[in-house]
């Protein structure tokens, strides 16, 4: 995988404008941003300095893919404990003195494997005789605006997606299992994505809640359960999916023949505040004023109090982190730029019937909008 200068050069201007030194991170996530190598188990750990010398610390059991994803120093080392790490650091990289930002605070951080270990609190034991700064807000700025090559990752992890909710779509019917139906639409993004331009790791989380439970889509998380889809159902299908830990966030919603003059509605509301959100996108525009049109929609079709959620959030480095920049809500003051890549899924949830919601990945270009999940985008689409 090549060095992504741009990236790292982001980066330097960043700290330099903080008073930075260094920055140490942690977090997979963070690790992710800095090096391009998506840690499995938790332990790795990136350090890049001023000059922009950057190296990323792996454990000894992740050499293979470590080495595969990131073209800069990479130190192996057997994670025994945090004394294991810190003389491996301090070797490396002295940073004694040394103005170094770190991360700190609470964090949404998506999981790479069945358990995950985070430094946290021990970073500042890490980074024994540095001068410490917090340096979440960088981070997180830092990864609201993608390079290049990460617009390139997200593009693949999107075109994984798509072929999943393909499959998965082929075996929607009168029948089926909430359960059955999530689990035809997650196995692809193993089966197909693992190996696909590429990717080294590639899975998801993909839940499907249908008929009224459809409705209660809207809160934090969702789930499957062993109910029967039935004929005249919703069948609302959320993936949140990575390819090398670029993530993705995506909803479709599906009826069961025949549908409804009711459900009919709702797709036209949902689609029609989908396209005011597409069209409002561009450099400059408040985040603010996409909600706006997409919630303006909604309200004229009849379905203003249904639309029970904010617009869209960040997505790319974490799949669900309601707080990561762009926020596409109602009270954000951010201004969106070129590179910003986030999700719009405008919904509308009528209690005790059903719930539509329509999400897509887009990414903020010169000129507009760039979808990256055009795929099943029509109401005649979404009809089994």
């Amino acid at each position: 995988m090549p060095r992504d200068v741009e990236r790292i050069e982001r980066l330097q201007d960043a700290m330099k404008e903080a008073g930075l030194d260094a920055l140490a991170v942690g977090l997979p996530s963070n690790v992710l941003l800095l090096t391009g190598y998506f840690p499995v188990t938790g332990t790795s750990f990136a350090i890049l300095t001023r000059e922009g010398e950057l190296t990323l610390f792996a454990p000894e059991d992740e050499r293979e893919l470590a080495e595969s994803r990131s073209s800069d120093r990479t130190i192996f080392y057997q994670p025994d404990g945090l004394d294991a790490l810190r003389r491996e650091i301090r070797a490396a990289v002295p940073l004694d003195g040394k103005v170094t930002g770190f991360e700190c605070g609470e964090t949404f951080q998506p999981a790479s494997y069945v358990a995950m270990h985070l430094y946290q609190t021990s970073v500042p034991e890490l980074l024994e005789g540095a001068v410490l700064r917090p340096a979440s807000a960088l981070l997180a700025r830092a990864k609201s605006v993608v390079t290049p090559i990460e617009l390139d990752r997200l593009r693949r992890a999107c075109r994984i997606a798509e072929a999943a909710f393909e499959r998965g779509a082929a075996r929607l019917a009168p029948g089926l299992k909430e359960t059955e139906a999530a689990e035809a639409f997650r196995a692809p993004l193993a089966t197909v994505g693992t190996g696909f331009e590429g990717v080294c790791r590639s899975g998801g989380l993909v839940s499907c809640m249908s008929g009224p439970h459809s409705a209660e889509a809207w809160g934090a998380f969702a789930r499957s359960r062993a109910r029967e889809i039935e004929i005249s159902d919703f069948a609302l299908v959320h993936c949140n999916s990575h390819a090398d830990g670029y993530w993705t966030d995506i909803t479709r919603t599906w009826c069961i023949s025949p549908v409804g003059e009711r459900q009919c509605r709702m797709f036209e509301a949902v689609f029609a505040a989908r396209q005011a959100a597409l069209d409002a996108i561009r450099p400059g525009v408040r985040a603010a004023d996409v909600d706006a049109a997409a919630r303006g929609v909604m309200r004229a079709r009849g379905f203003g109090a249904e639309f029970k959620h904010s617009t869209g959030h960040g997505v790319g480095f974490a799949s669900t982190d309601h707080q990561a920049p762009p926020r596409i809500a109602a009270g954000s003051a951010e201004r969106l730029e070129a590179g910003m890549v986030f999700n719009i899924e405008p919904a509308a949830y009528v209690d005790g019937f059903g719930g539509v919601r329509h999400c897509d990945m887009v990414a903020v270009t010169e000129t507009g909008a760039e979808l990256l999940t055009p795929f099943q985008c029509r109401i005649e689409e979404l009809t089994r």
